[in-house]
């Protein structure tokens, strides 16, 4: 063991990046975990791939450190955070339990998982360090795809066979067959007309409201919410959030402001007939005498 330690030193830099960056990794983690907002979750954990993406570029693996910013940082999780922004989940919808127990079925997942992963780490040998100059001898995209294609084939094309199948099962269980012809634009306006229903285009959520999420009714002039702006599927499901009742609470303190403002308007032209600003209310107090 200490001819092993002695094959390999760690630089002082190399330590120092690895325990700074350490701290802000575990950070994002655990903040990935208790944060109460989805979006704040998302942004937590692509924090945490780009620091690993940096820890895989500082040990010599460019490969794995470009595919991580770019395919899982920048692809997927961004993806992911979009999708969670133009759905507008919050605190109190990430925190609903839709399946009961789920809770207690993820610290059992996730303690036998640990146990897992600490007899794995407890029962692992290392013998023999090659280093990074033997590794990456023929080029680091080189060496990785000689190890792809050779040694660990049967774990590369069992995964990509189980991608694809989840891939085609998610495909089949999303679509319908068609049993009637389809109806065409003109047929659907002449039923919308004949029905009495909506003959124009639906309004677009969080209409007249502060927020534009499609889980957020549009409000109408007069600060009543809108049914028609929100899918029917959410409004079974009951995933619509009601915001109307801020929305009238501000749209009469503005009224409120409005009135105010108007009002000190009026009472200095009463005072200042004469000044610039109040000249055409002069002009009309002077016609009426």
């Amino acid at each position: 063991m200490n001819a092993l330690a002695a094959t390999y030193q760690t630089s002082s830099g190399e330590a120092a990046q690895f325990w700074v960056l350490a701290v802000f990794a575990v950070a994002g983690a655990l903040g990935t975990v208790w944060m109460k907002r989805s979006v704040h979750s998302a942004l937590c954990l692509a924090g945490t791939m780009v620091i690993l993406a940096v820890f895989y570029l500082a040990n010599g693996a460019y490969f794995l450190g470009v595919v991580q910013i770019v395919v899982y940082t920048g692809a997927v999780m961004m993806l992911f955070l979009f999708v969670l922004m133009l759905v507008g989940i919050t605190a109190a919808d990430s925190l609903k339990e839709t399946i009961k127990g789920q809770r207690l079925m993820a610290v059992v997942c996730g303690i036998g998982f640990g146990v897992l992963l600490m007899a794995g780490l407890g029962n692992a040998s290392l013998t023999q360090f090659n280093g990074l100059k033997e590794a990456n001898a023929g080029g680091n995209v080189q060496g990785l795809a000689q190890l792809i294609f050779t040694k660990y084939v049967f774990a590369f094309e069992l995964t990509g066979a189980l991608l694809i199948t989840a891939a085609v099962a998610g495909m089949v269980l999303t679509h319908k067959e068609r049993t009637e012809r389809a109806l065409t634009q003109r047929e659907q306006a002449e039923a919308r007309v004949k029905d009495g229903t909506q003959v124009t285009p639906l309004p677009a959520p969080g209409v007249y409201a502060r927020h534009n999420a499609v889980d957020i009714a549009g409000l109408l002039p007069d600060g009543t919410p809108s049914e028609l702006t929100v899918i029917q599927t959410l409004r079974d499901r009951g995933q619509v959030r009601d915001v109307s009742e801020q929305a009238l609470n501000d749209l009469a303190a503005l009224e409120q402001r409005t009135a105010d403002y108007q009002g000190k308007e009026e009472s200095v032209s009463t005072r200042k007939p004469g000044s610039p600003r109040n000249s055409d209310s002069s002009r009309t107090e002077v016609d009426a005498k």
